[in-house]
């Protein structure tokens, strides 16, 4: 006998979604697993950037977040636990976005500013946040539609159930 929390289990970790999902999950997951490495790559990538910023402990919170992008990107390559990593990657690219667009925005931001105009107000936001917005987007997606069938996720969803014991199955009688 099947219970319901197998069946919302089953439905939540890999629900119907259009096979074509493994380009946006490849998509998606390449960014986040470069933007990880570049962060132990290049320093004013990482510890820099979080340094001027202003984030506490920065070195800390720049590793962290490297790595987080680096796992989370292979695990959305792959399709392992995609709506989980994309509810998190949602929440770093509104962090990302409120704290270095919204003083570009008001001409604050101690970040290099943009190498053309406009370089501060409304369109220099649009610019410089396009991608921040895009992966956004596109983790809200994945969130919603799920990995698609090519994923590890149906993989590990599409294993038969184990029966369960007459003890069990009398219990929820």
């Amino acid at each position: 006998m099947i219970n319901d929390r197998e069946i919302s289990y089953r439905s939540l970790l890999c629900p119907p979604a259009p096979t074509s999902t493994i380009l946006i999950r490849l998509m998606a997951g390449g960014v986040f697993l470069s933007e990880g490495v570049l962060k132990f790559v290049y320093t004013n990538q990482g510890v820099g950037r979080f340094t001027k910023i202003g984030f506490p402990f920065p070195a800390f919170t720049a590793h962290s977040i490297g790595v987080l992008e680096i796992v989370g990107g292979l695990m959305l390559i792959t399709g392992l636990l995609t709506r989980v990593m994309s509810f998190i990657f949602i929440g770093e690219m509104i962090v990302a976005i409120l704290t270095t667009k919204v003083a570009l925005y008001l001409g604050t931001s101690p970040l290099p500013l943009p190498p053309a105009p406009p370089q501060i107000g409304f369109w220099a936001v649009m610019h410089e946040s396009r991608s921040d917005v895009a992966q956004l987007l596109t983790c809200a997606y994945l969130m919603m539609a799920g990995p698609g069938r090519w994923s590890a996720d149906h993989l590990l969803s599409a294993q038969p159930l184990k029966p369960q014991s007459r003890y069990a199955t009398a219990l929820a009688a």
